[in-house]
């Protein structure tokens, strides 16, 4: 897949996750850094977005400690 068709299908998938919230959080983090990233970058991304909305905003708020796969630069 290009990179823009790769980026585009990101940024939906960042920003319609199933609640308000999570679209905020995620669709803004991809907003801010998304344009530049690598193709390692991407797929680390494409991965993080597995994970349940719930985890990702507790490990953002601090209330839950991220897996150590996932406690990293990005």
């Amino acid at each position: 897949m290009d990179p823009d068709t790769r980026l585009k299908r990101l940024r939906f998938r960042a920003w319609h996750r199933g609640t308000k919230e999570a679209d905020i959080l995620i669709g803004g983090f991809f907003d801010r850094y998304g344009a530049a990233w690598s193709d390692e970058e991407m797929a680390w991304f494409e991965a993080f977005l597995e994970e349940q909305d719930v985890d990702i905003i507790a490990w953002a708020i601090g209330t839950a400690v991220p897996p150590e796969r996932w406690d990293g630069e990005m």
